[in-house]
């Protein structure tokens, strides 16, 4: 139980903290300041947390990562349906947060989403987002399962790292997708940009789950191959 309420709050955070910062500063390309500011949010997140909760549930906040660390042998195929859980009802319990403080404060949101995925960067090609979505999070997945492994090294920057990393991967991706590798952080802002009367981050939010978990289940793969001593 207290691994999923790490979850939970670990995952409500990000979503708050990222997805706020993109609806408040925008990730138009005409503001490259508000890519910055946007990717710096979600890597900072991330290396707050890993710091705060990583020590009871390791951190994932993220199914994709879940789903990583069990093709590992990292976890159970119940804890990971666990994780999956807690995850979305923390990214659910953050869009809830920001409609709020948006809403009642009549703060503009900049991104005409609560910070949903899509598919502009792209011109709506869902393959090419598809694509984009796959590389950054196996970058991003294969970082945390090297970070984490037993044979690593890295003494406290382990969270670091991951944090930086996840920072990177958003440099790239928000001018394209807006950056998922992360089917929680996806979802739930595309629901309530729905529930608001903008439903297009539905129709593509398929790409924003499918993507994830390929590049995670691929990383997974790849690193126990690569960490094997035969």
């Amino acid at each position: 139980m207290k691994k999923f309420i790490a979850e939970l709050i670990g995952t409500c955070v990000l979503v708050t903290l990222g997805c706020g910062t993109a609806m408040l500063v925008g990730c138009d390309a005409a503001n490259g300041g508000g890519y910055i500011l946007t990717a710096l949010a979600f890597g900072l997140v991330i290396v707050g947390m890993a710091y705060c909760v990583g020590n009871i549930s390791g951190c994932h906040i993220n199914p994709a990562v879940s789903l990583g660390v069990l093709i590992s042998g990292g976890m159970s195929v119940k804890e990971f349906f666990m994780y999956i859980v807690a995850q979305c009802i923390g990214a659910f319990a953050g869009s809830g947060i920001l409609a709020a403080i948006f809403g009642l404060g009549g703060v503009a949101d900049k991104t005409g989403g609560f910070g949903a995925n899509g598919l502009g960067g792209v011109n709506g090609n869902a393959i090419a987002g598809l694509i984009v979505e796959v590389v950054l999070t196996f970058v991003f997945v294969l970082t945390i399962l090297g970070v984490t492994s037993k044979k690593a090294n890295h003494g406290s920057f382990g969270g670091l790292v991951i944090g930086l990393t996840l920072t990177l991967v958003h440099i790239l991706g928000i001018g394209l997708t807006g950056t998922s590798v992360n089917p929680a952080r996806s979802i739930a802002p595309a629901v309530f940009a729905a529930i608001t009367g903008n439903g297009a981050p539905l129709a593509a939010l398929w790409v924003f789950i499918v993507g994830p978990f390929v590049g995670a289940a691929l990383a997974a793969v790849v690193y126990k191959f690569l960490e094997k001593d035969k």
